[in-house]
């Protein structure tokens, strides 16, 4: 934890590379900044006193509880355009601004594909065997003429399909709203849950998180799948059961899982999933850019002036 400037009293949460002031004109401010580098362990007691909160995604939840007890909360800054963790209407009721900033979905969707490739060419077993001096120690497989599933078709859905496509990949999808016609433009067949799961090669997910896609993911829709299929998850955590995924992977009933996002952030030193050879892991960076915190923290900065000046902008509502 760092102190920086003077006046307003302004908390940047979870800088754990300790960047977030190199990346926008925080000075113009003239604020007292605090940056916490860990998450934190008592989001009421640790934030008391803050004037404004800069919350980076969704790792820190605001419920109603934790609001009602921040009485100094007159400013809470979310990076990204939406924020589940937060309760915007908790906030409004507390005298509490939320404003957002802007975003960008492509590094997430660049991301997933690096996690595709390095599961079909068991790339972490060879990263490993060439610093240790080995060479050649697995058989990875093609992705041309395979099937790509998604599991969700937004934005970053059919951007991931027409990676897949230059890939050379069938590419299919489901969601609870998704047509064919939906999906026509995008050059992606629409088929039912069901076959989603028993005919995909690599299985991506892109989906919000909410109440009817939490668990989504189960011991069912796992056993479903080849045992050949690569699970792949840059979404949230806990669309898929890790419990069941644990299991899964442990009983080789997929051939592994590529993920960036857990149930709980930082993944616990201990947690099983870092110990499984068939699970490709990353420490949810899908949207750590450059180009991304750039627009994070400039956006922030841009919020905070535009409250000092009574004037708040990005506003969220809902």
């Amino acid at each position: 934890m760092s102190q920086y400037g003077e006046g307003m009293r302004i908390a940047i949460l979870d800088d754990y590379q300790e960047v977030a002031l190199t990346f926008a004109g925080w000075d113009s401010l003239e604020a007292d900044i605090t940056v916490f580098t860990e998450p934190l362990t008592d989001v009421v007691q640790q934030l008391r006193g803050f004037d404004c909160v800069v919350a980076m995604r969704e790792r820190t939840r605001f419920p109603a509880e934790v609001l009602d007890r921040l009485p100094d909360l007159k400013l809470l800054v979310s990076t990204g355009k939406r924020n589940a963790a937060i309760d915007v209407a908790a906030a409004r009721r507390n005298g509490v601004v939320v404003s957002a900033t802007g975003y960008i979905g492509e590094p997430t969707a660049e991301h997933t594909w690096a996690l595709i490739l390095a599961a079909a060419r068991n790339l972490p077993q060879e990263f490993r065997s060439m610093r240790e001096g080995g060479w050649q120690t697995t058989v990875g497989t093609m992705l041309h003429g395979k099937t790509l599933g998604l599991l969700g078709l937004g934005r970053l859905g059919s951007g991931a399909a027409k990676i897949g496509q230059v890939f050379g990949m069938e590419t299919i999808a489901w969601s609870q709203n998704l047509t064919p016609e939906k999906a026509e433009p995008h050059g992606v067949t629409a088929v039912s849950k069901e076959e989603l799961f028993a005919r995909s090669d690599v299985l991506s997910i892109h989906l919000v998180l909410s109440d009817r896609t939490r668990g989504l993911v189960g011991a069912a829709e796992l056993a479903a799948m080849k045992p050949s299929a690569v699970l792949v998850n840059t979404s949230r955590g806990p669309i898929v059961d890790e419990a069941a995924l644990v299991e899964a992977l442990r009983r080789k009933q997929i051939r592994a899982a590529a993920l960036d996002v857990y149930d709980t952030e930082p993944l616990p030193a201990d947690h099983p999933l870092r110990t499984m050879d068939n699970a490709v892991l990353t420490p949810h960076i899908g949207f750590v850019t450059r180009e991304t915190y750039e627009i994070f923290y400039g956006d922030a900065v841009e919020d905070i002036a535009a409250f000092q000046a009574g004037k708040p902008i990005r506003e969220l509502t809902a």
